[in-house]
């Protein structure tokens, strides 16, 4: 059975919590004290003998609680596991996944102890909202599907009420400290997209003909040069000024180019066959390119028009730019916010070679 999706809350409180603050001190400071103390290292574990693995023990102190090397171990094996998809993960590489890990069970540790500090609670009738939103979320399913669902995935219903919890709950300490106090006017979005014109505008269009000269490979050596002479002739004329339309009408081995004049019609970068869009690319409107040759034959172009990318209105970016810069001063938000709480924090990081 496919994984339950996760609430939107949730995911966007996943989101902000991983834009987080990435530093790793030894240990930040004593809540105690307004003054960040001296740092002070951890004392280095003592080497396991040769062969033996650490099962347990304390990798960082935070406050007054703990996280264990189990802890980490058990959160970075799905990181691991995906780096390991993606390419070989060496023993220096599942280290540092493993320490970004414990980085990150520090952030949510003092998240959660935020949260309990400031009386953060959420009620009954929140959670059952909730659960309604990841069943309708889930195709509408019922209650005995969800529960079944999650013990496929190992998890009581209790258990994920409880995950649900705490989840709105850090949600909810994150609206408070982070995104309540981020804001974007009309006047900082219209200055953004001022100086950023160039992501706003609309992609560069070509309107271009062609002539098709049909020849096949493999044919035998006169044919092709039966085929490369009518080409080049045909080319002359073009180049001549002769009606374009007209030659793909009278020479043209497309069936299609015969009716229309070889209209390839309007296109954009990347969506004309390779060798053709390379020919017409460089060319300036009314000019005839270079012949151009293919595995189906020989191909005569002309470019007609070529659009230069007009620049969106801001009213119809507007929305796109206040959301951008949002989540921007957002992330920011949240970096300066989880430095505050390091810094009034008491964190203890123990020797990294106890979670290799």
């Amino acid at each position: 059975m496919n994984h339950l999706r996760l609430l939107a809350p949730a995911a966007l409180l996943t989101a902000l919590l991983l834009a987080g603050c990435a530093s790793t001190p030894d240990v930040v400071s004593d809540a105690a004290n307004k003054q960040t103390p001296p740092t002070l290292v951890a004392p280095k574990l003592p080497p396991l003998p040769a062969g033996a693995k650490r099962v347990n023990g304390i990798a960082a102190i935070v406050n007054d609680d703990v996280i264990t090397f189990r802890d980490v171990l058990r959160e970075s094996q799905p990181v691991i596991q995906d780096a390991q998809k993606k390419g070989m993960v060496d023993d220096k590489a599942r280290h540092d996944l493993r320490v970004m890990v414990l980085d990150r069970l520090i952030e949510k540790l003092l998240t959660e102890q935020k949260v309990k500090e400031l009386g953060i609670k959420i009620g009954d009738d929140e959670i059952r909202q909730a659960v309604d939103d990841v069943k309708r979320q889930n195709n509408n399913m019922t209650q005995s599907q969800l529960e079944a669902a999650l013990k496929a995935q190992g998890y009581t219903f209790a258990q994920y009420e409880n995950q649900l919890r705490e989840q709105l709950e850090r949600l909810r300490l994150v609206s408070m400290e982070v995104r309540s106090k981020v804001y974007v006017g009309e006047k900082e979005a219209e200055e953004y997209y001022r100086t950023h014109q160039d992501k706003y505008a609309e992609e560069e269009t070509f309107k271009a003909r062609h002539i098709f000269i049909k020849v096949d490979e493999k044919a035998p050596a006169e044919q092709i040069q039966q085929a490369m002479n009518k080409a080049l002739k045909v080319l002359f004329e073009a180049r001549q000024g002769k009606d374009f339309i007209a030659l793909a009408k009278e020479y043209s081995d497309d069936p299609a180019a015969k009716k229309d004049g070889g209209d390839l019609g309007t296109f954009k970068r990347g969506e004309m066959l390779a060798d053709l869009e390379k020919a017409i690319l460089p060319l300036k409107p009314g000019e005839v390119g270079e012949l151009v040759n293919t595995p189906s034959g020989l191909h005569i172009v002309k470019l007609d028009e070529r659009s230069t990318g007009k620049v969106k209105p801001f009213e119809t970016v507007k929305a796109e730019i206040k959301e951008f810069l949002y989540r921007q001063k957002q992330d920011e938000r949240f970096s300066s916010w989880m430095k505050e709480l390091r810094a009034k924090a008491s964190i203890v990081i123990k020797d990294g070679s106890g979670i290799i």
